[in-house]
């Protein structure tokens, strides 16, 4: 299901047939996630059938999507913005490093709270999740927000530090900073054919 309102759009259907499909947790929900390595559909899985490439470089570049929430005219422009490093774009948005500072659990939750105003970039509301945070910028939660205190400490890449609610932004990140399980050469390859 895709929601349109004005020029915003995002998927709100069920994602846990997503994360099925793609076979893992995409948008961090635990152990709400049942049956995560049966493909979706009512009559379970079809039988082994052996992927062809370009449905190997779908696959990989719609898990990215995914992962970061994007939809495919937003996925393509940062493919076309950088194509070596368009990972580190996404992972410098401002919805995604939020997430990462351990903030927030979900990526879903992180957005929500950039687009109410809740997220200060240094010292300054914004309400824009694709906004690209640079080094130095300092990262908090806007002074109504009241988040539980997370179960597990996350700890946050080497690229990001943190102090109770408050990040910084220490460096861009490269590619070894960047701990999903996305094969990014797949992705080069889809959008070269």
């Amino acid at each position: 299901m895709l929601i349109l309102g004005g020029n915003m759009a995002r998927y709100t259907g069920p994602k846990n047939r997503l994360s099925r499909r793609e076979g893992l947790d995409l948008f961090g929900r635990g152990n709400k996630l049942r049956r995560a390595a049966v493909p979706p559909g009512q009559h379970g899985p079809k039988g082994v059938r052996r992927l062809s490439d370009y449905g190997a470089q779908l696959r990989e570049k719609q898990k990215a999507k995914r992962i970061y929430g994007l939809l495919e005219r937003q996925f393509a422009k940062y493919f076309v913005q950088d194509s070596k490093n368009f990972l580190s774009l996404l992972e410098t948005r401002l919805d995604n490093t939020v997430y990462r500072l351990g903030l927030v659990p979900t990526r879903a939750m992180a957005r929500q709270l950039v687009g109410h105003y809740h997220i200060l970039v240094n010292s300054r509301a914004l309400n824009i999740p694709s906004y690209q945070v640079r080094p130095g910028d300092v990262i908090s939660l806007g002074p109504k927000i009241k988040l539980p205190a997370p179960e597990v400490e996350a700890i946050p890449p080497a690229w990001l530090s943190r102090q109770a609610q408050v990040g910084r932004v220490e460096r861009l990140p490269g590619r070894a900073d960047i701990d999903t399980s996305i094969n990014d050469q797949l992705i080069v390859e889809y959008y070269s054919r």
